[in-house]
């Protein structure tokens, strides 16, 4: 992680500690776990073995230093912690997540230390310090680069029979050809598809077909473990219409949103709602016509803010998205925007054109 990223979480963690009158803090997990990864001692590790190793690692305000042990070293990393706290003469509450493993609980309560529970790791990784945000915008060019591979493929389509299947230099597009595309450019791009890439809706018998809103949606991981987000629905030879009145409304939806964002700081409710009550102000008002989601994003695909009364304001990035119904399909965008005490940016987007040829101009 970045120095500001510790910096970050050391300054929330001495708040916290200071608060509550507790002498430390203490968390347990592999580095797939985003919250012991975004403690300095543990980096950003892969699915191998060492990925699996299980990380204690506990910070104490007074000498503000990190403690850390693994199972790579010693059988009970947690045991290990305790004991170091212990033998630095630490007495008294020691603060850890809701969720630290039992095993590691009952090793810091025989060590003689009084456990309670905190969410200071959530509400850090909540604000996003300019180190990381510039990571995340590195996996969303890596989204852009995906998408706009495959929506060229969409682009040099070519019809060939009544139902509207696509070929694209005399082979049929299939959905899997497409998102191979997508996962090629995402990994030039310096980033990982991360299983995440999604086309819909595709045939039964996986082709891709004209007249139908196809919806490409990744959400690639940088090498720094930060993800990105990125939506954008296509229509190839569109007759126009719905598919266009639902684009319309969608695109509006996120604009609004970004205005209302950029006047001050908002709940995940309140985001939500002004997205759904844009896209029905455009004609769709059945309940299951419209659909919106806002969440943070960062060392998971979908983090805090999240949570209704979660608020999105200055150091925040989030992920909008909206939707509207069109017949059998569905014209869904989505987008990855930080929000700044000055403002707010749209994070490495292509255009949200409807047609192939547009969004790639």
């Amino acid at each position: 992680m970045p120095e500001e990223v510790h910096t970050h979480l050391e300054a929330a963690l001495a708040d916290e500690l200071a608060s509550r009158d507790a002498v430390a803090f203490v968390h347990v997990g592999t580095r797939r776990d985003p919250d012991v990864r975004y403690c300095p001692p543990v980096e950003h590790g892969g699915d191998d073995a060492v990925g699996r190793a299980v990380h204690a690692v506990a910070f104490d305000p007074d000498r503000e230093t990190w403690l850390s042990h693994s199972s790579e070293s010693t059988a009970h990393p947690g045991e290990a912690v305790a004991d170091a706290l212990a033998d630095r003469g630490l007495t008294g509450t020691v603060l850890t997540p809701s969720r630290l493993p039992h095993d590691a609980a009952l090793f810091l309560e025989q060590a003689g230390f009084p456990l309670a529970s905190t969410d200071v790791l959530e509400r850090a990784r909540a604000t996003k310090t300019r180190a990381e945000r510039d990571r995340i915008a590195a996996a969303q060019r890596a989204a852009s680069a995906g998408v706009r591979a495959g929506v060229e493929l969409l682009a040099e389509a070519t019809v060939v029979d009544p139902d509207g299947d696509l070929e694209v230099g005399g082979t049929e597009l299939t959905l899997e050809r497409t998102r191979v595309a997508i996962d090629e450019a995402i990994v030039a791009a310096a980033a990982f598809p991360a299983g995440k890439t999604r086309i819909e809706p595709g045939t039964d018998d996986g082709t891709l077909r004209a007249g139908t809103p196809l919806t490409l949606s990744v959400a690639p991981r940088g090498p720094g473990g930060y993800y990105g987000g990125l939506t954008r629905t296509v229509v190839v030879e569109s007759d126009g219409g719905t598919d266009r009145r639902g684009h319309v409304a969608v695109t509006h939806a996120l604009r609004s949103s970004e205005a209302m964002l950029t006047a001050d700081s908002q709940s995940v409710t309140a985001v939500e709602a002004d997205l759904e009550a844009e896209v029905r102000a455009f004609g769709f008002p059945e309940a299951d016509d419209v659909d919106t989601r806002v969440t943070g994003v960062g060392l998971e695909q979908y983090e805090p803010p999240l949570e209704g009364s979660e608020t999105i304001g200055p150091g925040s990035v989030v992920r909008l998205e909206a939707a509207a119904r069109v017949g059998d399909g569905w014209i869904r965008l989505a987008d990855v925007l930080a929000v700044d005490d000055d403002g707010v940016e749209w994070l490495s987007a292509p255009s949200r054109a409807l047609e192939p040829s547009a969004l790639l101009e």
